[in-house]
């Protein structure tokens, strides 16, 4: 998936596969960081029931819980840890305005070890089949063992269902993570969007734009009345109060038309363009899209937000506050050693990946206690030639 996790238990089998060993240590940096950002948003240690709809949180549903043909039910952070550690979990990457289910009525069997005393039901959460572990319009699980198709996901804004970049309808351009996509059904739920689409949208090979001249065909005509009756006040003000500060009643009287087809990628900052005015805030409203004019909605700063509680919570971390108080040359000396032992690390299983043996527990430390040797062997030796 794109910009987003999901947990997975990963088994090393003793076959071909098991040169994956490699590619998992080489990765290991980058998963930590893109963990830090989604998880480190949330509380890892107290339920977020209490918070109410959270804005934007990591959620889970549990498989073992709630399997498919039961109701949807999510779950924080804090319980995916706490109340179903052992379970099957799906991650969801981050939803918005959600409240924890963890516990509630859809628990049959199963009381919430943080926060028990929950209402039965959360009525404001919205749920989709993610919850139960599929995704897309083709409703397959990720990963898909049955999927031979190398292919990313990316996550709707609006519906926030991860769809393959393959049934988007449109080409995925470049850079795609700095940007946010909207699938064709919920631009087609909200078509005032379209008339955005046509000004601000990324250019894509299904975004096709034209200018509406004095000699429109017939289509053209029939398009422009769907766009007019879709911005019209939807409350009793006058013509003369909206006109003169909508920024959407001007963008279609620019005369621009988009071809309404296929998912739709916004660069960053759009929601900034949007119209502010009274009258596209209700139209906003009804169509339950309110977040759109909320930049801080975005997964890019609920990811920033992550990133930055990380960093402040290893500037209170011992051992670094403990490195700190070294000198300079034995910083440099515990820097050096644990550079050597990632590298010896990294080698001691390519030669298990490059045999196609597993690695056992016992060769973990069998490594270690080598290491160790080699580290007192490395005294003993100082020992001997200082004077």
């Amino acid at each position: 998936m794109k910009s987003g996790l999901f947990h997975q238990e990963e088994q090393v089998m003793c076959d071909e596969q098991t040169v994956s060993l490699v590619d998992v240590l080489e990765e290991d940096e980058e998963l930590e960081e893109e963990a830090s950002a989604v998880l480190a948003g949330s509380d890892s240690d107290h339920c977020s029931y209490p918070q109410g709809y959270v804005k934007r949180q990591a959620l889970y549903a549990c498989n073992t819980c709630t399997p498919k043909g039961g109701e949807a039910a999510g779950v924080c952070l804090a319980c995916s840890y706490k109340c179903h550690e052992g379970h099957e979990l799906y991650e969801l990457y981050t939803k918005r305005n959600f409240r924890c289910d963890c516990g509630n009525r859809k628990f049959t069997e199963l009381q919430c070890k943080l926060y028990p005393d929950k209402d039965d039901f959360n009525i404001l959460n919205k749920y989709s089949h993610n919850f139960f572990g599929v995704y897309c319009t083709c409703s397959r699980p990720y990963p898909d063992p049955d999927d031979q198709v190398e292919d990313e996901m990316i996550q709707c804004v609006v519906c926030e269902d991860w769809l393959h970049g393959r049934h988007l309808g449109c080409v995925v351009p470049d850079c795609v993570e700095l940007q946010e996509m909207i699938c064709e059904s919920c631009m087609n739920k909200t078509p005032f969007l379209w008339t955005y689409a046509a000004h601000l949208a990324v250019p894509g090979a299904a975004a096709q734009v034209k200018e509406e001249t004095g000699g429109n065909s017939n289509t053209d005509i029939k398009k422009k009345d769907q766009v007019n009756d879709v911005l019209k006040p939807s409350s009793k003000r006058g013509h003369e109060e909206v006109e003169p500060s909508c920024k959407l009643k001007e963008l279609q009287e620019i005369g621009q038309a988009r071809i309404q087809s296929g998912a739709v990628f916004w660069p960053s900052a759009w929601r900034s363009k949007l119209c502010f005015c009274n009258t596209c805030q209700e139209r906003l409203s009804e169509a339950d899209l309110s977040f759109l004019l909320d930049e801080s909605d975005t997964v890019l700063a609920y990811e920033k937000k992550g990133k930055n509680n990380e960093q402040n919570q290893q500037g209170h971390d011992p051992l670094m506050s403990a490195l700190d108080n070294l000198n300079r040359v034995q910083q440099l000396e515990i820097i050096h050693e644990y550079n050597d032992m990632k590298t010896e690390l990294k080698d001691f299983l390519q030669r298990f990946a490059a045999e196609g043996k597993v690695v056992t527990p016992n060769d973990i430390r069998q490594f270690f206690e080598q290491q160790q040797s080699r580290k007192r062997r490395r005294v003993d030796a100082g020992r001997f030639y200082s004077t």
